[in-house]
């Protein structure tokens, strides 16, 4: 069956809601009482004409936390729904007035879908449905959620009421409520792109158990960057009270493969309660979204990996036709120095980044290179990949055949090490000839993609002199 546009659709269920009122005039249902109108009216004691609507619109991604706030609001939920056709095209104020009118709608039971509250866990949300509730005043209310749908890109609340007053105060407080019951509020979060029509979408990720010895970086590195980022959320509320700013932006740069990631994944571990919002390639769009996310769940730390693709890449252009790159540095600016906010952003070449950066101080102002591992560099790395085998071998000509190579290059290497070792006796006792073998490997002939693509020097190249024997 082919699809229809959506002007066509709208066509098509306003030809359809005719004949079913036409139908239903012409069986005499005119006038009869509506089951669906009178749960309502029954409630509020004003007919249809006389209920006014106070409605606010969300991004699809808030619909859980819509649902919590008015879960936190209710004393006693009792969702009802309605049937018909066409309800996905109307407000639940011209739903109750064509059910009153014309019987177009029943009284039907509500929708329910689930939506995730973290990596792993969902809960239950309303989709489209109904409830009886009272307003902080005291008066009669009825409250109604939506999702997001085809013909409405957002999720919203409807809060029907026979004065504007009652309606306006419980919806603020459901609103208020929300906040206060955040389900984003200490996670770590990704956005992206949903496949049905573009929205945004937001994934719960699990926060990495990464530790300060699993990090393999040049002495002082990692402390100045802990400086920089954990100290100061550690002592916000004395830099606060001193007049000093919270915000700042670090910049992560240096070749690919070196561990730029990876001190991130630490960093992240290390802010145990700080919500993280992570975008990367064309989910930079998303970056006023998250800015404004980060500002509310303060405190919170925005990662914005390969910053050089969005510098580079025309298709990644803002709305409004400016680079990317310039909307994201004016979105770090927009949150305000007095947010615990950290922006850290990640790049294989600083030098695109550079002129952007220099004309907009003060969004970056710390900035450290990752560099390639020098030998103890890589005699730690070597240990640490290879902490879960026993590694025999002497680890002398595996350092020094390794020069120029990343720390992606060596992890590969201890783990093509361990498969020689399984290949030849079915253990991981791992000896000099395991490793001269991984290397020999990865280092043969046309396999010299594989060292950039590990971020490896391509110049340099595996001893082939290094002696295999133990």
């Amino acid at each position: 069956m082919a699809e229809i546009g959506t002007d066509d659709a709208r066509q098509l269920a306003g030809a359809l809601r005719q004949v079913l009122e036409a139908a239903h005039r012409a069986l005499g249902g005119e006038g009869r009482p509506s089951a669906l109108v009178e749960k309502v009216t029954g409630h509020l004691g004003v007919p249809p004409a006389e209920m006014l609507a106070v409605s606010q619109s969300f991004p699809p991604w808030e619909h859980v936390n819509l649902q919590r706030g008015v879960d936190a609001y209710l004393t006693e939920p009792g969702w009802f729904g309605m049937s018909g056709h066409g309800l996905d095209h109307e407000d639940f104020l011209n739903i109750l007035t064509n059910a009153a009118r014309h019987g177009m709608f029943e009284l039907g039971r509500a929708r329910f879908g689930t939506a995730p509250t973290g990596p792993a866990t969902s809960t239950e949300v309303v989709e489209l449905g109904l409830v009886h509730a009272v307003s902080p005043g005291g008066e009669a209310v009825v409250i109604g959620l939506r999702t997001a749908g085809e013909f409405s890109p957002s999720c919203r609340i409807d809060v029907l009421a026979a004065s504007g007053r009652a309606a306006t105060e419980t919806r603020d407080e459901i609103v208020r409520l929300m906040r206060v019951h955040d389900v984003f509020r200490g996670q770590v979060l990704s956005f992206g792109v949903s496949e049905h029509h573009g929205n945004e979408l937001v994934t719960f990720l699990p926060r990495p158990p990464v530790r300060a010895a699993d990090v393999i970086l040049p002495d002082g590195v990692l402390d100045l960057i802990e400086r920089h980022v954990v100290e100061v959320a550690e002592w916000s509320a004395e830099l606060l009270a001193a007049g000093q700013h919270l915000k700042r932006g670090l910049l992560l740069h240096g070749p690919p493969g070196t561990g730029k990631t990876h001190t991130v994944r630490y960093l992240i571990s290390s802010l145990a309660h700080c919500t993280v919002i992570l975008l990367t390639g064309p989910a930079m769009r998303f970056i006023d979204e998250a800015a404004a996310l980060a500002r509310r769940l303060q405190p919170s730390l925005v990662v914005l990996e390969d910053v050089d693709l969005v510098a580079t890449d025309r298709d990644l252009d803002g709305e409004d036709g400016r680079p990317l790159l310039f909307s994201l540095l004016d979105a770090m600016d927009g949150v305000g120095g007095d947010a615990d906010v950290s922006f850290v952003l990640t790049t294989n070449r600083a030098s695109v980044l550079e002129k952007a950066l220099a004309e907009r101080p003060g969004r970056v102002d710390l900035a450290v290179e990752i560099p390639r591992p020098d030998a103890a560099g890589r005699a730690r790395l070597l240990a640490l990949y290879g902490r879960g085998v026993d590694v025999q071998a002497d680890p002398g000509p595996v350092v020094e055949a390794t020069e120029g190579v990343t720390a992606s290059y060596v992890k590969e290497l201890v783990r093509r090490a361990v498969l020689a070792a399984l290949r030849e006796s079915g253990t991981t006792v791992l000896h000099d000839r395991h490793f001269a073998a991984a290397g020999a490997e990865m280092d043969h002939g046309g396999r010299q993609l594989t060292r950039v693509l590990l971020g490896a020097d391509p110049g340099d190249s595996f001893d082939e002199d290094w002696d295999d024997e133990d």
